[in-house]
């Protein structure tokens, strides 16, 4: 037996005593923690035991293939028999994606940046737009959704946008999302009806505990400022605006949303440990790469990744070859069939690399 799922195994049998200590409810961050877990591993666990059932009846079926006298019995155990082999196969398919261990980011908050590219003033009503299905979806998961910095257009859209989303597993569903979405459709600002095409940014970031990043504070230039925008009562008057520049890789982050200095502060800070984060996860990436890239893509932010096609209701992941003739409902926000296949093709290639080609068929045999 493959060693990874005897460890998974063994590590179930002993949460599952774990979880009925009457003693454990008392702590209730540990609690949450063990039942997480319990359930994770009773997927890995349920997945063994009916590739384990499944396997046994097949045996059996072949047994009475080879005693039964009648021609007709025989036919129908050999459908049976089809009918077993094929759900085992995806059982055991099943317990190969189970194996694959979970990227410790899956489960992290995450910040996501939208900027406007070629496009003008479409191109940041399209912003503003995919700003919208994000926080739908993140909506329907009941997850945390809070915007951090903005910059908007006269028109409603926006030049760039910034905003939190924090709930289980929020990294591992938004993470194939950097790269450059590009837009085709009829502006609205565009009298004659031609198709346009226009294109913005994203980047998604996971986000840090300050415990994940040593920010020194003499490695940082702050500066206040007036904030900018169309006004209201305190802004345009105070300096309520932060900049915070980190000297040693020369990012900066401006916030301004809040009133409050201290809290714009606050939130520059979490922008600027969430793209440092990125910036170390980036270079570890890049060091234990394999020659070709991910089928998903790198999350490089420079990368083409989407196209949303207005006019013929189709939305294409370049990356994947998935076509979808269901835009209208994916802005509003009813985008779970394509995440779930970017992470679906995410983990079919990593069953690919030889590291895990081998503990995989182990493990299921």
């Amino acid at each position: 037996m493959n060693e990874r799922l005897d460890s998974l195994l063994r590590r179930y049998g002993e949460v599952s005593l774990m979880i009925q200590e009457p003693e454990l409810v008392k702590d209730q961050n540990k609690y949450r923690a063990l039942m997480k877990e319990y359930a994770q591993l009773g997927a890995v666990n349920a997945a063994y035991q009916e590739g384990e059932e499944l396997t046994a009846q097949i045996e059996d079926t072949k047994s009475l293939i080879q005693d039964e006298k009648d021609p007709s019995m025989r036919e129908l155990a050999r459908d049976e028999l089809r009918d077993l082999e094929q759900r085992r196969a995806d059982a055991e398919d099943r317990l190969k994606f189970l194996l694959i261990p979970k990227d410790p980011l899956d489960e992290k908050d995450i910040i996501m940046e939208i900027r406007a590219g070629t496009g003008g003033d479409e191109a940041a009503l399209f912003a503003a737009d995919l700003f919208r299905m994000y926080g739908r979806f993140a909506e329907a998961r009941g997850w945390k959704f809070e915007i951090m910095s903005s910059n908007e257009t006269e028109l409603g859209g926006f030049k760039e946008i910034v905003f939190s989303i924090s709930g289980d597993n929020v990294y591992e569903n938004f993470r194939y999302e950097s790269g450059v979405h590009r837009v085709q459709r009829v502006p609205a600002t565009e009298a004659s009806g031609r198709i346009h095409t226009s294109a913005v940014t994203v980047a998604v970031l996971p986000e840090a505990d300050e415990t994940e990043i040593d920010i020194r504070q003499e490695d940082l230039r702050i500066d206040v400022m007036r904030a900018g925008g169309p006004g209201g009562q305190c802004v345009n008057t105070t300096d309520s605006a932060v900049r915070i520049t980190h000297i040693p890789t020369g990012v900066v982050v401006h916030c301004q949303d809040e009133k409050s200095q201290i809290k714009n502060k606050a939130k520059a800070m979490r922008i600027l440990r969430a793209r440092i984060y990125e910036l170390e996860e980036a270079k570890a990436r890049s060091e234990r790469a394999e020659a070709r890239k991910n089928q998903v893509g790198s999350g490089d932010r420079s990368e083409r990744i989407r196209t949303y096609n207005f006019p013929q209701n189709r939305l294409t992941d370049h990356r994947i070859n998935l076509t979808l003739y269901k835009l209208d409902l994916i802005m509003e926000g009813d985008a779970a069939e394509l995440f779930d296949a970017l992470k679906l093709s995410a983990r079919e290639e990593m069953l690919q690399s030889p590291k895990f080609t081998a503990q995989a068929e182990t493990a299921a045999s």
